[in-house]
């Protein structure tokens, strides 16, 4: 009998061990769920509002306005990047807020373009869409079109050398929904100077030889005779 006890004994504390030998091991450890990051969402935009003119916002001078940039939270967030570009200057300021809103100071009577970057505690983040506006300067019965966003080829693209035509490529926008043509301006001449074609597309095909390298650039033109000018781009023909 204490023989059959000593058995039934050594038996359980046997197994008891076993148990908790294997109740250590690191695959059964879950990971823990409040220490993960998680990956953030991008941000829906909200104001100024996409190909609007911006007439809200405090006038500081005859030049210069303060805006109220918002757009909806996002979420696994922890701050935003909000980035500005002046699409006349082609420069580009960007500005850091803990919440969905941030208030810049602007040049008025000036188009702009604006995204936000939804970051979390990590390294991972998420752009949002990007949207462009017209700053209300003084009072005014019409403004000038969006410089054109040049798409294709894209800025320093290499080209095969048997590359003979090819098709310029662009977006035009413009707040009073008045553009007539653009004036495309192409040649080995930087910045070009020679009208390559005027058009009411948005492209225009050109011949190309290989070993030069072209620059070209879109003046977009509306009913009021308004004007602007694109960012310069180039490309090589190998």
């Amino acid at each position: 009998m204490k023989n059959s006890l000593k058995y039934i004994f050594g038996s359980f504390v046997l197994c008891l061990f076993i148990f908790n030998c294997g109740g250590n091991s690191d695959d059964d450890v879950d990971p823990d769920p409040v220490n993960e990051v998680k990956t953030p969402t991008a941000a829906t935009l909200s104001f100024p509002e996409e190909n609007s003119e911006c007439t809200e916002g405090s006038s500081l001078t005859s030049t210069e306005s303060t805006i109220l940039f918002n757009w909806n939270d996002a979420q696994n967030v922890t701050s935003y990047q909000l980035f500005v570009k002046n699409l006349d200057t082609q420069t580009t300021s960007n500005y850091t807020s803990s919440v969905s809103e941030k208030s810049v100071t602007i040049l008025r009577g000036t188009p702009y373009s604006w995204y936000v970057v939804s970051k979390n505690s990590g390294t991972e983040t998420a752009q949002s869409n990007t949207w462009k506006f017209y700053n209300a300067g003084e009072a005014t019965s019409s403004y000038a079109p969006f410089p054109a966003e040049l798409v294709s080829p894209a800025l320093s693209a290499s080209l095969a050398a048997s590359t003979v035509n090819l098709s310029l490529e662009w977006l035009g926008e413009d707040v009073d929904n008045d553009i007539t043509e653009y004036e495309i301006l192409f040649g080995t001449v930087n910045p070009p100077t020679q009208t390559e074609s005027t058009t009411t597309a948005n492209n225009v095909s050109v011949t190309v030889t290989s070993g030069n390298t072209y620059f070209w650039r879109v003046i977009t033109k509306d009913t009021n005779n308004n004007t602007s000018e694109s960012q310069v781009f180039e490309f090589t023909v190998q």
